[in-house]
């Protein structure tokens, strides 16, 4: 059977490659042999799939901000589509990734209406819609919507779809986490010693917007916190230069991570290290906080956009959230602290940083919260119940044959 997996982004990637393990694994217990095709990266690579396009470096976030990645974006869909046109898939998975996702799905019901597809973890339509027609086009498009928050399922049903809540994978991925005390033991980190993680960006453009606005805030941590050290770890290899200068420029006590690491009981990312060591992480928003949250981190976070785009957002748009962060969005509640655009300033981020590391019982009382966030993420085995959704939607003729 072959599947085509279309993804993109660093948190795409990572999500892509939970399923392509979990789908190995379950095509492997129904006696089917996968082959898998997908937009994805070097992660999903690692999985077991064969890349046509790596998209983990063309994500953007913003309207000006977007405008570099169009060309890019269009030829990596131009040469999948040719290639689904060519040799048609059995199956086609896409993977958040609103708006090239919904062009391929576009493209395949058009031009391959015997091939179903399935929609694991959809756009977040449910909370920041600024069309309903965006909506209808991936409900049009799905034979089956894998939702990740019971918020998400709920809405999506309600748009006609045809829904299961799975919960989230990073639910699965955190099994293979380490716990505090070895993370701190593999990077050398006393006991004593405050460890801050600093998680700047998964795109290019939040080098610009978000970078400069942590490390301010992380400057005046250390200012009030000397025995501080903050710890980076790299999404993209390519990033590593930007922040080792900007560390440089700040006059931080920081250290890089960057790379995979693993040992005889598990392979964790160095991101998972990081935030495990830590006793605060501030971060950009996104699904990095959902890992912070599992891990019982404490956490502000922040994000900016260009001042254009935002502007138009807020004017023209009349855009608008209840929240942005998803521990925040799984509760419909502030559960962490989070700073959008002017908000998002050194002395804001600061402060709420040093109130959840020197104030036990506003730090308790995040901790309290991610307890009861964790029951809308689901049971372990997320990954492996999409799995099955999705084997389902293979032809009857093609799994007798």
């Amino acid at each position: 059977m072959r599947l085509f997996i279309s993804t993109g982004e660093v948190s795409g990637d990572l999500q892509g490659a939970l399923l392509v393990t979990a789908l190995k694994r379950q095509a492997q217990a129904l006696g089917i042999e996968l082959e898998i095709l997908a937009l994805g990266g070097d992660r999903m690579a690692q999985a077991g799939a064969t890349l046509l396009g790596n998209t983990t470096a063309i994500g953007s976030v913003g309207l000006l901000e977007s405008l570099p990645y169009i060309w890019p974006t269009l030829q990596i869909q131009r040469r999948a589509k040719q290639y689904l046109r060519q040799y048609p898939p059995d199956l086609v998975v896409l993977i958040d990734y609103l708006g090239p996702n919904v062009a391929i799905g576009s493209y395949v019901r058009q031009h391959l209406p015997q091939v179903p597809i399935a929609y694991f973890i959809a756009p977040q339509e449910w909370v920041w819609s600024l069309s309903p027609r965006n909506t209808a086009r991936i409900v049009n498009i799905t034979d089956r919507l894998l939702a990740i928050f019971p918020e998400e399922a709920r809405y999506f049903a309600e748009h006609g779809a045809n829904v299961s809540w799975v919960g989230h994978p990073l639910v699965d991925r955190m099994q293979a986490a380490p716990d505090r005390a070895s993370a701190r033991q593999a990077l050398g980190i006393p006991d004593e010693q405050i460890a801050i993680a600093l998680l700047p960006a998964s795109r290019r453009q939040e080098l610009k917007y978000l970078m400069p606005v942590i490390f301010q805030a992380a400057q005046q941590i250390q200012a009030q916190l000397p025995q501080a050290h903050f710890w980076i770890p790299v999404s993209l290899e390519a990033y590593r230069s930007p922040i080792e200068q900007a560390i440089q420029q700040y006059g931080l006590r920081a250290t890089v991570l960057a790379g995979q690491t693993s040992n005889s009981k598990f392979e964790e990312s160095i991101t998972l290290r990081a935030i495990a060591a830590a006793d605060l992480a501030i971060g950009k928003s996104g699904t990095v906080n959902l890992e912070i949250a599992l891990l019982n981190v404490p956490q502000v976070v922040l994000y900016r956009v260009g001042a254009v785009t935002a502007w138009i957002a807020r004017h023209i748009l009349k855009f608008s959230i209840p929240f942005m962060s998803p521990p925040n969005l799984v509760e419909m509640r502030s559960v962490v602290p989070e700073f959008l655009q002017d908000q998002a300033t050194p002395d804001n981020i600061a402060q709420a940083g040093l109130e959840l590391l020197l104030n036990p019982v506003r730090r308790q009382q995040t901790l309290d919260n991610y307890q009861a966030m964790r029951q809308a993420v689901g049971e372990v085995g997320v990954c492996d119940r999409a799995a099955q959704e999705i084997l389902q939607l293979l032809p009857a003729n093609s799994l007798l044959s």
